[in-house]
């Protein structure tokens, strides 16, 4: 079954406030959505109902397949089109896909922090 916009969205946001120290706030603009561990942003949510996406990092090699895979992934919208993508509502996109670009979005970001940032549990 397909995610739809607000549905993605929620899942989104419930797989991100699970990981250990994340915030998040609308440090940008009141319609995007922020979520940091350590500072590092790992998920953007748009609250604009007419464009209801997620943004997430991924490594470019798997950004790519994904997008080549589900019409409603493309490059990283506001973001390094290489290190994110976009996800949308459609065909594919499932609560658990959702769910896997958020902790994989999570686990680069703090890969690249020092190692005493770094949460202590996942």
């Amino acid at each position: 079954m397909s995610a739809a916009g607000d549905r993605l969205q929620d899942t989104a946001r419930r797989a991100a406030l699970a990981l250990p120290d994340v915030s998040h706030g609308y440090p940008f603009t009141p319609g995007l959505d922020v979520y940091k561990v350590a500072g590092k942003v790992f998920l953007i949510v748009t609250d604009d109902p007419d464009e209801q996406i997620i943004t997430v990092k991924c490594e470019p090699e798997h950004a790519r397949a994904l997008v080549h895979r589900h019409a409603s992934i493309t490059p990283g919208r506001y973001l390094d089109k290489r290190h994110w993508i976009s996800l949308g509502p459609g065909p594919g996109i499932t609560e658990r896909l959702v769910t896997d670009a958020v902790e994989d979005s999570y686990d680069l970001a703090v890969d690249r922090l020092p190692q005493r940032d770094r949460p202590r549990t996942r």
